[in-house]
């Protein structure tokens, strides 16, 4: 009787697999998923401290909900970390299914984070995705490798990044191009400059970009930052930053919050330099009339730190599918050239123009990318995202000694 009880059980449990995986989206089946999703509401945990991103999320989930019938939530958030911590405070809890994040803006750090505690959906999924096919992966290696962290298809790009530099032209022509230089000029000019406080993403990036230029190894940042000496690799930012902070915007006693903190305290004329993770900003900026139109763009002679943002699905998210068709919108030819308009956003695209159909090739040719943005022989060169664990340890290390 046991036997048969023990038998009945099991053949229960197995069925109950089946029906689960039967019921698993998958992106090869485009018209079963989209039927799965319908009626769905997809909470997006991303970022929210930009109006005009916020604006083009809500436009996203206009489009999905009349198109497809799944609803967007955009939740807005300062920290992603936060997110990541929220999905793992509910694995340990036992929600294995019918979690509160359906899909995530994430990468870097929070990515590997996600990826080694087993945090996404187990499979891989955006490579599966229809939109995927006009993704630049070999023009644009860091669509699937992300800050050195291979993205298996457990996430899927949408979005590309490099850091720029702009100021008012008007006031002074002539900008440094090093980060040696950048010290002189704020010598020359106390009070002129400044840069978002840490762990703010961008002000955590200015961080590293300083460091690629100071380290007398750059190579070392492509490892786990255990496989090196921090303190004696970060000892000549640590000295760099000490001769700075005195010179800068309130004497490097308060930052900036984030880079649109910065942004307006370039348009009120307390600082000279302005810099983003966007090639477009300055011309973003001067299209909404909160920078005047002299403002113009400028990189590094060495190069500037650039990457890929992306969206993951945690592994117990409760619309799966509903944020599978939400991900392959945001990497069709429609979202991404509405999000490559500056007067939009002006976040560059990370699809592969020239495989495009006629329409939409000819559509992001004739796309005007503003008056202050830099072509892309011009942005000169692009230096790899070091590895994740940098960005951990810099940002400890820095509140540490010049927290506020």
């Amino acid at each position: 009787m046991i036997q048969i009880l023990t038998r009945a059980l099991l053949a229960g449990f197995l069925m109950m697999g089946a029906a689960k995986a039967e019921n698993a989206p998958d992106p090869t089946n485009w018209p079963g998923l989209l039927e799965q999703a319908k009626g769905q509401t997809v909470y997006w945990h991303a970022w929210g401290g930009e109006p005009r991103i916020n604006d083009y999320i809500a436009w996203a989930g206009r489009e999905i909900e009349n198109r497809y019938g799944v609803e967007l939530v955009h939740v807005k958030v300062n920290d992603t970390g936060s997110v990541v911590s929220q999905v793992l405070a509910e694995k340990t809890a036992g929600t294995l299914d019918g979690g509160s994040v359906d899909l995530i803006w994430i990468n870097g750090e929070n990515f590997a984070a996600m990826k080694r505690e087993g945090l996404l959906l187990d499979t891989a999924w955006a490579n599966k995705l229809p939109n995927f096919q006009y993704v630049d992966v070999s023009g644009k290696p860091t669509v699937v490798n992300d800050f050195t962290v291979p993205t298996d298809g457990l996430e899927a790009p949408w979005g590309m990044a490099q850091l720029v530099f702009f100021n008012d032209t008007a006031i002074d022509s002539e900008m440094p191009t090093s980060m040696a230089g950048l010290l002189q000029w704020a010598q020359a000019n106390p009070g002129r400059f400044s840069y978002p406080q840490p762990p703010d993403y961008v002000g955590t990036t200015f961080l590293k970009q300083a460091l690629y230029e100071l380290v007398t190894d750059p190579t070392v940042l492509q490892q786990p930052v255990e496989q090196a000496d921090f303190e004696a690799v970060t000892a000549p930012l640590m000295a760099y930053l000490d001769k700075l902070h005195p010179h800068m915007w309130r004497s490097g006693r308060a930052f900036p919050q984030n880079t649109a903190s910065l942004r307006q305290l370039l348009a009120d004329g307390e600082l000279e330099i302005g810099f983003a993770f966007n090639p477009a900003a300055a011309s973003n900026a001067i299209a909404n009339n909160e920078l005047p139109d002299t403002v113009r763009t400028f990189v590094l002679e060495r190069g500037t730190i650039g990457n890929t943002h992306f969206v993951a699905i945690p592994f117990n998210a409760n619309a799966k599918a509903g944020a599978m068709v939400l991900a392959d919108f945001l990497m069709s030819p429609e979202a991404q050239l509405r999000k490559q308009d500056p007067t939009v956003w002006g976040d560059p695209t990370v699809l592969d123009v020239t495989a495009l159909p006629a329409a939409e090739r000819d559509a992001f040719d004739g796309l005007e990318l503003g008056i202050a943005t830099l072509g892309p022989s011009e942005l000169g060169i692009v230096l790899p995202e070091p590895h994740p664990s940098w960005m951990v340890a810099l940002e400890k290390v820095w509140l540490a000694r010049y927290g506020v």
